[in-house]
């Protein structure tokens, strides 16, 4: 009879152990998920601060007063005498994003055009 008092009152506590460690190990990894998502926050900021700067840096090779800051979808564009580039400034081990790439395709393909629209001021009539 004491025996199974004993292993009762030992599962009892296990299982309220376990709980108890369940429960912790939860907090921990919504903590940790908190953490990871601020980290990622962090970078973006990180980066979207630093590519506003990247056209004054030493490395980056044209003229940094004939960039114009777009920020999305591409970071920029950069008018020359001779070309216009479109430009996308990455820190690190980051990436272009599918529409980046996709744009860099349309570039690449020669799917890039000048049009030119004029609007008149028909209250004037």
């Amino acid at each position: 009879m004491n025996l199974t008092l004993v292993l009762t009152a030992t599962c009892g506590l296990l299982f309220l152990i376990v709980v108890v460690l369940a429960r912790r190990v939860r907090q921990l990894s919504e903590q940790l998920d908190a953490a990871d998502f601020q980290q990622r926050s962090l970078s973006t900021t990180y980066g979207r601060i630093t590519e506003q700067w990247f056209p004054l840096m030493n490395q980056y090779p044209y003229d940094p007063q004939r960039f114009r800051f777009l920020g999305t979808p591409i970071d920029g564009v950069q008018f020359e005498d001779d070309k216009i580039v479109f430009v996308e400034f990455k820190t690190n081990r980051s990436q272009l994003s599918k529409s980046q790439r996709h744009f860099r395709e349309l570039v690449e393909s020669g799917e890039v055009y000048f049009e030119e629209f004029r609007f008149t001021d028909d209250s004037k009539n």
